[in-house]
């Protein structure tokens, strides 16, 4: 295995633990906030946006050939 390999699963596997812990911080405020089912969705619903955002960012790259 090489170092760029490396990073490069590194840097996945990592991405991965944070939008993990992400996702638990969102839930956690939700439920300690008391924030409904409409508050909820609008709390996941801008972290979802923001996955999106990253996931578009890797396809569009990689459709470039960058």
């Amino acid at each position: 295995m090489t170092i760029q390999e490396f990073e490069n699963i590194a840097l996945y596997v990592s991405i991965g633990a944070l939008v993990s812990y992400m996702i638990f911080i969102v839930y956690d405020l939700a439920k300690s906030s008391n924030a409904g089912k409409y508050g909820y969705f609008i709390l996941f619903l801008a972290l979802g946006l923001g996955l999106v955002g990253f996931l578009a960012k890797t396809i569009i790259t990689e459709m470039m050939g960058i």
